[in-house]
Order: C-alpha cells, then sequence, then structure tokens
C-alpha cells in the first residue's frame, strides 16, 4: 500500500524511479552468457534506513559506552601488591618533580605559586578514574600556562575589577566543557587534523618563547615587557644587560647545574649500565636538588634580613592549604570576553596530551582511547577550579619521568596528589626562601627539550619537503607574533596544503606486465624451477608460474623504467585515481583522463558531419586546401589531418582501490565524460569497468548513474555480452577443498616423520658399525676403505620442515583430482552488476573478452 502512494507521488512530482533490477535488460540469454555455477549471488544496494538504524546504539553498546566513561573498572578488580609498590615510587617521584615545576609554571601564567600546587594536586587526582594511560601526568605545562598568563595580562585591561586567578579558573573551567563534550560524543579522532608539522612548529615556537621570557627574570633584568612578541623580549633582554642583578648569579647557577647533573647521569648510565637505575633517578631528581640546595642558599643569605625583604627575589610568603577553593566565577562578562581565547585554549589542551599518550602508549605496548582522554581532561579542568586551579594537561617530561619510574597503573596518580597535598600544608614555611630565579632556570631547562632538534628537522625534509617550509613558518610565527598565531598558521598552512593536493590530483593510466616472485634463486610457486644464475634473467620451464601487476605506465611511482609495460589492449584504457573521488578532485582528474584518451584514440566516424557548419566551433577540422586535396586523391576529408593508425576507444576501466566515497558532483561530472567519450566514439559505445570497489554506498551511488551495466543497443545481434565474473569457493577453511588438502598435509607430515625416523635409525647403525670397524683393527677385512668391501649406503635426509615447505607442490600436484565434483564455488561480486569487478585482471579480461566479441558479432551479421 505504501509502495503504491509512493510511486503515485513520485509520478505526480515528476521522479523517474529506478528499477529494481536495473541489469533486467540483459537478462536474456542471447545478450548473457549462462553462469555456470551451483551457486549464485545478487548484491542488493544499502538502504537509507538501514544506514540510520545502524546509528541507533543498541543495548549492549549503550552498556559498553557506560562502562568505557569509567576505565578503572577494568583493572582496579585486579590491583595487587606489586603493582602498588611500582605505582608508590612512580607516584613519589613524579610528586616531588611537580611541586617546584607547578609554582615555576603558575609565575609564568601571571599567577601566584600556590595555583600551580592547586592545579597539580586536582590534575593527577581525579585524572586515574577516567584514564586510559598509564603513564600520562596531568598537571601545570610551561606552554598551557604561557598562554594563560598571555589570557591574564590582556583580561587585566579589560576587566581589572576581576582578580587574575578568577580569570585563569573560568578559562579551564571553559575550556574543559568544551573538551569533555567532544569527548562524551566520542569524537576523538577530532585531534587527528592537527599534522605531526603542526605540533612540532608549535611546540618549538613555544619553547623558544617561553625560554626567552624567562631569562629576564633568570637574570634579574628590568625595565621591559616580557609578554612583548618573542623577537622584541629578546632585542630588549640585550639592551638591558646592564641591569642585570645578583638574581642572575643565582639563575644561570642553577640552571649551569641542572645541565650538568643531567649530562653526568647519561654518561653514567652509558659507561656503566649496573648503575644506569640509579643514575636515571639521581637525573629524575635533579630539579628537587637544585631547588633544595639553592633555597637552603636563599635561607642562609636572607634569614637574618627583616621579613618582606632579600638580597635577590625570592617567593616570600606562600598560603597554606586551598585558600581560594571557590565556585568558579562564571558570567556573561567574562564568558564574552574569554570566547576568543577558547579555540587556542582547547587546541593546547588537546594536541599535547593526546600526542603524548599515543606515543608512550606505543612504547608501552597498549592502546589510548583519545575520546576518553579527553573526557579525562575536560573533568579535571572543570573540578581543578573549584580549587582554584587553572588549565592543566599531560606533561611530556613528567610523562616520560612516571614511565621509566615503573609505574604499573592509574592509581599512581593517588600518591602523587598525597605528596601535593602534603606540599600544600606543610612546606609553605620553607617555599619562602625559594629564589625566583632558580625557578626560571627550572623552566628554561624543562622548555629546552620542547624544540625540535635539527636531525627530526632533517627527518622531515627527507619525508616532505613542503612541510618542513610549514614547520619554519609556524616557528617565526610564533616568535614574531603569538603562540596562538602560529598554532593557527600552522593548522591552515597544512589543511592548504592538504585541499591543493586533492585539488590538483591526477590519476595515473596503467599498463600491464608479468611478473614472478623469487626467493633466493628460485621462483616461488614453482619447485620445480631450476635455479637461476641471478635477478634479472629467467632460464627453465616455460610454466614458471606468473602473475599480472598494473603499473603507471609512466613509471611515475618509481619502478624500473627498463620494464616495458603492455598496453592491455588498443582502445583500453585503464585508469586508477590518486586521491580519491570526490567534488574536490573529481574535474581535474576526469580531465587528465579524457586528455589522455583524445591524444592516443582517434574518432570512430571520422566522417560524421555532412555539412561543413554541423562542425563545434572548437573543432573546424580540414582547411579547404586540404579538403581539394583530399577530393582530388579520392580520399576521404574525415582522415586529413588524422593518424588512422591510432586505435579507437573501446573500453575504459576505472580502479577504485583508492575510492572510498562518491558523492553526487563526482558521480555527475563520471556522466559527463562517458556521455563525452560516447559521443567521440559513436557509433560505437564505450564500456565503462570499474574494479576495486571498497564501499556499498559507492557502488549504490555508480549504479544508480548508470555503471556496472551494459549499455543496451537494440541494433542487432553483435552487441552480445560476455559476463565474467571472479568465483571462489565456499566455505573457506571448512569447504571440501580444503578438508581434502588437510587430509594430504596429514598424511604428508606423518610419512615425513616415518622417513626421518628411519633415517635415525640408519644412521645410529652407521655410527655402530664404524665403531666396531674401529675396534676390529687394521687387518680387519670388513673395515670400510681401500681394502674393505662393505660400505653403508647413506640416505637422504628428509625433515619435517622440508616436508612441511614441499606441501605447496603436493597441493598443485593434486590437480583435478581435488576439485572436480568436491567444490561448491560463487561469485564474488553480484551477478546483477557484471561490470563492477572484484580486480583490475578480471576487468581488464571482462573488457578484453566483449571487444573482441563484439566483433565476432560484426563479422556474423555480416
Amino acid at each position: 500500500m505504501a509502495s503504491g502512494v509512493g510511486h503515485k507521488v513520485a509520478r505526480l512530482l515528476g521522479i523517474q524511479l529506478q528499477p529494481k533490477d536495473p541489469y533486467h535488460h540483459v537478462n536474456d540469454p542471447r545478450e548473457t552468457a549462462h553462469f555456470n555455477t551451483d551457486q549464485t549471488f545478487v548484491e542488493e544496494s544499502p538502504r537509507v534506513d538501514d544506514f540510520f538504524l545502524k546509528l541507533v546504539p543498541s543495548g549492549p553498546q549503550v552498556w559498553r559506552y557506560l562502562v568505557s566513561l569509567f576505565p578503572f573498572l577494568s583493572w582496579i578488580g585486579y590491583y595487587n601488591l606489586q603493582w602498588l609498590a611500582g605505582d608508590l615510587v612512580a607516584g613519589i617521584t613524579i610528586g616531588a618533580v611537580v611541586v617546584p615545576q607547578g609554582m615555576a609554571y603558575a609565575r609564568l601564567a601571571n599567577l601566584d605559586v600556590q595555583f600551580g600546587l592547586y592545579s597539580s594536586f586536582m590534575g593527577v587526582l581525579v585524572y586515574w578514574f577516567f584514564a586510559t594511560s598509564k603513564d600520562i601526568t596531568i598537571g601545570p605545562v610551561a606552554v598551557m600556562s604561557q598562554l594563560t598568563g598571555a589570557v591574564v595580562t590582556d583580561m587585566a585591561a579589560v576587566l581589572p575589577d576581576v582578580p587574575g586567578h578568577v580569570i585563569a579558573s573560568a578559562l579551564a573551567l571553559l575550556a574543559g566543557a568544551v573538551v569533555v563534550s567532544i569527548g562524551l560524543i566520542r569524537c576523538g579522532w577530532i585531534v587527528d587534523i592537527i599534522s605531526l608539522t603542526s605540533l612540532s612548529a608549535f611546540m618549538t615556537g613555544s619553547a623558544i618563547c617561553i625560554a626567552v621570557g624567562q631569562v629576564p627574570s633568570l637574570m634579574g633584568l628590568s625595565g621591559f615587557s616580557t609578554r612583548d612578541p618573542t623577537y622584541l623580549v629578546f632585542v630588549n633582554i640585550l639592551k638591558h644587560l646592564n641591569t642585570a642583578s645578583m638574581d642572575a648569579a643565582m639563575g644561570l647557577s642553577a640552571l649551569a647545574m641542572l645541565y650538568l647533573i643531567r649530562g653526568v647521569c647519561m654518561w653514567i648510565g652509558t659507561h656503566y649500565p649496573k648503575h644506569q637505575k640509579l643514575a636515571f633517578f639521581i637525573s629524575t631528581l635533579r630539579v628537587v636538588f637544585v631547588i633544595v640546595l639553592y633555597t637552603l642558599i636563599s635561607y642562609l643569605v636572607n634569614r637574618s634580613l627583616p621579613r618582606g625583604t632579600a638580597r635577590f627575589k625570592i617567593l616570600f610568603d606562600v598560603p597554606r592549604g586551598f585558600q581560594n577553593a571557590a565556585v568558579p566565577v562564571i558570567n556573561t562578562s567574562i564568558v564574552s570576553n574569554l570566547m576568543g581565547y577558547l579555540p587556542a585554549t582547547v587546541v593546547v589542551l588537546l594536541i599535547e596530551h593526546i600526542a603524548i599518550s599515543k606515543s608512550f602508549g606505543r612504547v608501552n605496548n597498549y592502546r589510548i582511547n583519545p575520546s576518553q582522554e579527553m573526557v579525562a581532561i575536560g573533568i579535571t579542568n572543570m573540578l581543578g577550579p573549584f580549587l582554584g586551579g587553572y588549565a592543566a594537561t599531560g606533561s611530556f617530561s613528567r610523562t616520560a619521568i612516571k614511565s621509566k619510574a615503573g609505574v604499573r597503573t592509574p592509581f599512581a596518580g593517588v600518591i602523587t596528589a598525597f605528596v601535593v597535598l602534603l606540599a600544600i600544608y606543610a612546606l609553605p614555611a620553607v617555599f619562602y626562601y625559594i629564589p625566583n630565579a632558580s625557578l626560571s632556570a627550572v623552566i628554561i631547562h624543562a622548555v629546552g627539550d620542547l624544540i625540535t632538534p635539527p636531525n627530526t628537522v632533517y627527518q622531515f625534509w627527507l619525508v616532505s619537503p613542503f612541510e618542513v617550509l610549514i614547520f619554519f613558518v609556524g616557528v617565526f610565527v610564533t616568535i614574531f607574533s603569538s603562540i596562538e598565531n602560529g598554532i593557527y598558521t600552522t593548522v591552515l598552512l597544512s589543511a592548504a596544503m592538504l585541499l591543493f593536493r586533492i585539488l590538483r590530483s591526477k590519476g595515473r593510466f596503467l599498463g600491464r606486465v608479468k611478473v614472478q616472485s623469487m626467493l633466493g634463486n628460485r621462483v616461488i610457486g614453482n619447485d620445480r624451477q631450476q635455479p637461476v644464475p641471478g635477478y634479472g634473467t629467467f632460464t627453465g620451464s616455460q610454466e614458471a608460474p606468473t602473475r599480472n601487476i598494473f603499473l603507471p605506465i609512466t613509471h611515475a611511482d618509481g619502478s624500473n623504467p627498463e620494464i616495458e609495460l603492455d598496453n592491455p589492449y588498443p582502445g583500453i584504457f585503464i585508469y586508477r585515481f590518486a586521491e580519491g573521488f570526490s567534488y574536490p578532485n573529481a574535474g581535474s582528474s576526469l580531465e587528465h583522463l579524457v586528455e589522455h584518451i583524445f591524444a592516443h584514440t582517434r574518432r570512430t566516424n571520422l566522417a560524421h558531419f555532412d555539412r561543413p557548419g554541423d562542425r563545434p566551433w572548437n573543432e573546424p577540422g580540414p582547411s579547404r586546401k586540404n579538403m581539394k586535396a583530399a577530393a582530388a586523391a579520392g580520399v576521404d576529408a574525415g582522415i586529413m589531418g588524422v593518424d588512422v593508425s591510432l586505435p579507437t576507444l573501446k573500453a575504459v576501466i576505472l580502479d577504485f582501490s583508492s575510492v572510498n566515497h562518491v558523492d553526487i558532483t563526482s558521480v555527475q561530472q563520471l556522466i559527463d565524460v562517458r556521455n563525452q567519450l560516447d559521443r567521440y566514439a559513436s557509433p560505437d559505445i564505450v564500456d565503462w569497468h570499474i574494479a576495486c570497489i571498497n564501499n556499498r554506498w559507492a557502488k549504490r551511488a555508480l549504479a544508480a548513474a548508470g555503471f556496472g551495466y551494459p549499455t543496451v543497443v537494440p541494433d542487432g545481434p553483435h552487441r552480445r555480452w560476455r559476463s565474467i565474473f571472479s568465483v571462489a569457493e565456499i566455505g573457506g577453511s571448512h569447504s571440501a577443498a580444503a578438508a581434502a588438502e588437510v587430509e594430504v598435509n596429514e598424511k604428508e607430515i606423518a610419512r615425513s616423520r616415518r622417513q626421518t625416523a628411519a633415517d635415525v635409525e640408519v644412521g645410529n647403525k652407521q655410527q655402530q658399525q664404524q665403531q666396531q670397524h674401529h675396534h676390529r683393527g687394521p687387518n680387519d677385512p670388513k673395515k670400510v676403505g681401500t681394502g674393505g668391501s662393505e660400505s653403508v649406503p647413506r640416505k637422504p635426509t628428509v625433515t619435517f620442515e622440508n616436508a612441511v615447505l614441499s606441501l605447496h607442490q603436493k597441493r598443485m600436484s593434486l590437480g583435478p583430482e581435488l576439485h572436480s565434483g568436491r567444490t561448491v564455488v560463487a561469485p564474488v561480486h553480484g551477478i546483477n552488476r557484471p561490470l563492477f569487478h572484484v580486480d583490475l585482471t578480471s576487468a581488464l579480461q571482462s573488457a578484453v573478452a566483449n571487444v573482441e566479441g563484439r566483433y565476432e558479432g560484426l563479422e556474423e551479421h555480416h
């Protein structure tokens, strides 16, 4: 009933419905060959309602989604003392590192040092509930702190009555809400749009900006702003070197000591492997050692001075506990002014964390879920502001330390949280004497590892030279403008490069060549093949197994140009798309296809215009002089200026192996080209074969456009169609042929084992006889040698490995005995779409067979 109403509505609206079986025109046995198998297969097109039904989650899928939000449930029940021991070591180590780093990064964010401790505490405490990585440590990081500091500075001019930590907390809350939303809808793949080039440029530029910006604090310089573009800060540093104070002694010596300790520990680990573990922990705790040492020096120097004064800049009073814990202030004014900074903040939160977690997951052999990691980051940044924290994400340096320290589970974050909590409540009195210059040294030392080394840039150059240009552009923009602009520039340039490559991509025409595979000096798959003298010449049986491969006719893929590629067939062209086939590149790809065909073929009917005025303006044909010469010579004027040795166009084979999706624009342009080439080949029809279609929706789109079926021209018996299909055995490993093969294999292996046992027995007898001959003496007439007449013949050794290697030859020798009457085959692709093929070989076979069949039909017709 509904179908009938739908047909009436379609007729009313002028919609031409596609028949259910578009191939019903060639069901006539005279037009298509019989398919001689016991099985058949008709491929159904996907339905739109099926697509939407797949989007609706089932009950088990909803349950799995809910469970996936709390990954700790999958391992917490197996927690044991061995895991606890590893987590204790790693957690305490990270706690000792994150305390001085957190305070240093808070200063980088234009906040008091306690806010760095608040962010560190909440990051490590909350993350383990939602983590899919055991190594990641969430907390304040240099780049995010630098970005937060820039936002706090800018907002101080717009909202002077709002404290900086309120702005920082609001920014973290808003960014966390965005990130957690992306994670909950499981769109973690969105970070993949940011290339490694963009990430490297962003990290390098940011590290340079941060390091240069910390030099004034390191040396006690004053008289200029460190929030200017990096190049201006550097210029001002050179101008104000004469204003350096005693802070330079505390900063430069601390920085030198950090690098010295790391260098010595690396040397010890390399030259004394037994002490590598000890050297690692000493190197890991070098920041703690330096801060403690310089805090002690500061205490000894400044303890006699009045409180609030010092000989160089120190932290002074640090509040004990969570003094700024409160509900974050979020109002219209704050939100509206922060919206412009939100995209950059979200990008920085995501790209560094996801890149680090994926990297350490690969190193330690586990997989992370990017969407769930977004949930973890988002919730951490939404809860942190309630304790006064600002934006936090994964730290590369602390993650590396945590991994090398032997962390076993994400629960190590809880142990780190206890260490940070102890510092917040028990150590503020000690924090009073920490020198600012020493904290700047810690920051510079930490960000130095974020700079991409020259060797890595050189490897980038070897892979993709143009991306190296993007890398340097991103670094320069970051240095001469800002971190946010550097991020946007590299992302946009990478996207533009990708878009340009897709827009201007051109496919390649393929030629065929027969190849053989060689192992050593033998051809694989033919054990009877005689050894060959070397690669490049084949001397032996002409029955050596070969296979067809298809290479670009221009050898643009780097294949050996001395290998001659066979033209598939005169007038048949094989075309492989390069960068997919969608609306951005459909025009350039098909334009290249048509140009090549026009250059290598001629029209079928050279005299298809009755009058000169019938010719199009862009194809005027021969001149009047040539026409007169042709008339005088009695030659058709249509062939003047035409290379008649060129073939006419007969078929086009499209390789869709790189195509996963087609759209309306690309399909319409393909229809236009088909019509254009049909007019070019008139009165013949061009056959369109499409191979390696990987997507059912692409098949549906192409079938709706009339591809996949032979063109019906009811003008005579010469239009017979020969359907060629690729078939495979039904049953796979459970098929009759497979069972017979297993039986043969078992018999062969059993025979080989018996033969091996017999050989061992013969060898033992030989050894016994030789020992007996040895005891008989030199005059024994039965001694093996010149004067003896008895010898034991040796049999060739047949090992189990040799038997397995020979199974392929045995299987091939079964021939028809294995397959006759015992197997059932069926087509791989639906027989209702005979011009869709499983591979290029079957497509070429079908194209050639039907071209030749067309000529045979013409001969019969005449």
